[in-house]
């Protein structure tokens, strides 16, 4: 599919200017195509109402692979749109409409699952922190257990006793019975254990009442301290663990949803109800496809063997546009299926490329038809970042596995982000297109000499693939060729 000139001045490509057609005096009409300038193109039109061309695109690919020997063949493009009334677009829709509810539930458990994780991290947050009071004052060296045990026996105070309004609390027996010392007591003395209480408080100077009561309290408070840390202890080690199914649920989730979002991006109908191809009255359709072909050619030297290009490719892009006419026919097994038949416009162009350029092309073609996607995925990564780093700590916690790498520029292990599974949607989008990832191969350097005879060779082999393929499928149809 043709694209915008700054996209391809971005990629590093020039576009092709080349003929669009002729005028009523018979003068050719140029234009820019939306192509990188070739080398060599050429192009066939023929329309014929009684063919299908399902069976010319398939000539065509078994031409690429048998009859010219290309062993890589990238599908770039595959697009397919039909007019409103058609029946095309009936079937198509109503078959869309199916994939995008069961998606719709798909992101609305995610989200809803996405939401609660905030709450399981706040969650564990606070229990972080009541823990860490709680290891301060059992740590018997600890330069912070005072501090520790004083702000344990305010939580006591507040939620066990209710505070200064229940009269038999440390502040009520202060106030209703003039008991004034027992707050400065209470919180003045810190035994060891529980069986230090009543050693600590006999070697008190005060009277047996006060002694009693000081006892009491302090011997509750201490029985709280103990049995709330290790129930405190087991809830954290069970919401570590539901934290952890939780994120593995929606992890599971989004590997279900993945195949649904690329069903969807192949039944949706493109965007061409403006183009003059397409009338809503007519049974009409359009389908674009585009192919991008390479291989690494081989060429003799004098009476040397026969050498292979190790840099340059020789890389042949084959444009196909169908204008057809969808008709509904009933086949001898009762089923009702499309016959395709129309107008076929194919166009071949020959290139000379790097592995390097033929990556970079692409990724230029893949930049049209990720909005969709890269917006579903950057709403879940943002969810997931503004978690911070503590789910990735607490999920490590729970067992989750985390790989570790080095980090190139430093030397030193990095790890690698749990949140890895969130983002992987965004990273595999190509793969729902069916287009293959960048490679990273090493550059090879050539000497002066060897960059021209592997150029030559790639553009040689390249002008004689596209007068192969146009002359061959003139052939097969039966058109005028020599």
């Amino acid at each position: 599919m043709p694209v915008s000139k700054k996209l391809l001045e971005d990629a590093g490509f020039e576009e092709e200017i080349a003929e669009l057609g002729r005028n009523q005096a018979g003068q050719k009409v140029v234009g820019p195509t939306g192509f990188p300038k070739p080398i060599k193109a050429r192009r066939v039109i023929l329309q014929e109402f009684n063919q299908s061309l399902e069976e010319k695109y398939f000539w065509l690919l078994e031409e690429i692979k048998q009859g010219q020997g290309f062993v890589e063949i990238i599908k770039i493009t595959d697009i397919f749109s039909a007019s409103e009334q058609s029946s095309f677009f009936g079937n198509a829709q109503q078959r869309l409409g199916l994939q995008q509810d069961k998606v719709s539930q798909f992101l609305a458990t995610i989200g809803k699952m996405v939401k609660e994780l905030f709450q399981l991290v706040r969650e564990l947050r606070v229990l972080d922190e009541r823990l860490g009071y709680y290891d301060d004052s059992f740590k018997l060296d600890s330069r912070s257990r005072e501090s520790a045990e004083i702000t344990l026996k305010g939580i006591w105070i507040d939620l066990v006793e209710q505070g200064a309004k229940n009269p038999a609390s440390v502040y009520g027996m202060a106030r209703e019975l003039q008991f004034t010392s027992l707050p400065d007591l209470f919180f003045s003395l810190h035994p060891k254990q529980i069986e230090n209480v009543d050693e600590v408080v006999d070697n008190l100077d005060f009277n047996r009442k006060v002694k009693e009561v000081l006892k009491r309290k302090l011997r509750t408070f201490m029985e709280w301290k103990v049995r709330t840390h290790d129930e405190l202890k087991n809830r954290r080690r069970f919401t570590l663990k539901y934290l952890r199914q939780h994120f593995d649920i929606i992890k599971m989730y989004m590997v279900w949803v993945k195949p649904y979002l690329r069903n969807i991006q192949r039944l949706q109908l493109a965007e061409r109800q403006n183009s003059p191809d397409l009338i809503s009255a007519f049974e009409g359709s359009v389908i674009e496809i585009e192919l991008l072909i390479n291989r690494l050619p081989q060429f003799r030297d004098f009476d040397k063997p026969v050498y292979q290009n190790r840099k340059y490719y020789t890389v042949v892009i084959a444009y196909i546009f169908f204008r057809t006419k969808p008709t509904m026919s009933f086949q001898q097994e009762y089923q009702k299926g499309p016959i395709h038949a129309g107008m076929c416009d194919i166009q071949y162009k020959s290139y000379v490329w790097t592995r390097k350029q033929i990556d970079a092309y692409v990724k230029m073609k893949e930049k049209e038809d990720l909005d969709l996607l890269t917006t579903i995925d950057g709403s879940v990564k943002a969810a997931m970042e503004a978690l911070g780093d503590e789910l990735e700590d607490y999920l490590q916690q729970a067992g989750e596995n985390v790989q570790f790498d080095k980090d190139k520029k430093s030397g030193k292990k990095g790890r690698g982000s749990i949140l890895d599974p969130f983002f992987s949607l965004g990273s595999g989008i190509p793969e729902l297109f069916g287009i293959k990832g960048k490679r990273k191969n090493p550059e090879i350097k050539l000497n002066m000499l060897e960059e021209k005879r592997e150029k030559s060779a790639a553009k040689g082999d390249g002008i004689g693939t596209v007068w192969q393929l146009y002359k061959n499928f003139k052939k097969r149809n039966k058109c005028l060729n020599w």
